[in-house]
């Protein structure tokens, strides 16, 4: 176990789980793009852990990508590599939140099989410029022994931040409906910080066991936000004529991730986590005066 004295978080200002993430420790930030100035600040701050979260996703989403590859190379590749090579040099633990959406259901790991992709898995999707940049990537950092490698997937959050897998598919007129592994992010930044603190290395499946349904997601919206919603399902080809970029579906083996897990860590089940996570959703939202009567016009349908 290695006591965290003090912990440098790339991306705790401007990205949603270093933002997260800076609520749990006291933290230390500084951009990644600029190696010199990385490395200044890791000699001059001295962390024990380094909680690496800075990169580009896109806004609205991942398709922003496909039209930014320069932007998306300098975050997503140079800086991340930055970040895992100088504090490979200075004996400073780095986890890396990293991405899931590398994989897609195949021959070997068909959809409903309940065979998910384990961490020695080569990535086999690269329908985004996205998911392509992160797939690279992944290969890199399996070669700084200091890294801690956590394929994150469809985050959700006890919240409608913008970057909510929930609030990103509440405001779509049609979704797919295909079961997917998923992070609830509530019950995994924490285990992240055990497994940190712990001194793990390695890539690790970073989400709840089990799969769950774009369906079953907004079904729990419905039952704890909204009863007025609706949506409607659309297939995967449908999907691909309104969209630039693929998207990822596949399930991850968590078995690595769970029989490494430091003592007192809890991780429910992806179903159960979601019913809790949208439980204090809803208690949230009140608080914020969003419910019962006053959610903002995106989220509602006309």
């Amino acid at each position: 176990m290695t006591q965290m004295k003090r912990v440098m978080i790339y991306g705790g200002k401007t990205g949603w789980i270093g933002g997260l993430m800076a609520d749990l420790v006291k933290e230390e930030e500084a951009r990644i793009e600029n190696r010199d100035a990385v490395a200044k600040e890791l000699d001059e701050i001295k962390p024990t852990h380094v909680l690496m979260s800075a990169g580009i996703t896109g806004r609205p989403n991942i398709d922003w990508c496909e039209d930014n590859k320069p932007a998306t190379i300098r975050t997503n590749v140079i800086g991340t590599l930055n970040v895992a090579d100088l504090t490979n040099e200075r004996g400073i633990h780095c986890t890396v939140y990293a991405t899931g959406c590398i994989f897609k259901y195949d021959e070997a790991h068909p959809l409903g099989s309940g065979i998910g992709f384990k961490e020695d898995a080569i990535p086999n999707f690269a329908e985004s410029f996205y998911s392509e940049t992160k797939g690279y990537m992944e290969q890199m950092l399996k070669c700084y022994e200091n890294c801690l490698i956590l394929r994150v997937r469809m985050p959700i959050s006890d919240d409608l931040f913008h970057r909510n897998f929930v609030t990103k598919i509440a405001k779509y007129d049609c979704i797919v409906n295909i079961p997917n592994s998923m992070t609830v992010l509530t019950e995994m930044l924490p285990a992240s910080l055990a497994m940190a603190k712990k001194g793990l290395a390695g890539v690790y499946n970073f989400t709840n066991p089990g799969v769950i349904s774009h369906n079953e997601v907004m079904d729990l919206y419905t039952k704890y936000i909204d009863p007025t919603y609706t949506y409607k399902n659309f297939t995967v080809e449908e999907q691909a004529k309104v969209i630039k970029a693929g998207r990822s579906n596949n399930e991850l083996d968590t078995t690595k991730l769970m029989a490494d897990m430091p003592d007192g860590v809890v991780i429910n089940d992806i179903k159960t986590a979601c019913d809790l996570c949208f439980q204090r959703m809803k208690v949230n939202l009140e608080k914020l005066g969003w419910l019962p009567d006053n959610m903002p016009a995106e989220f509602k349908r006309s």
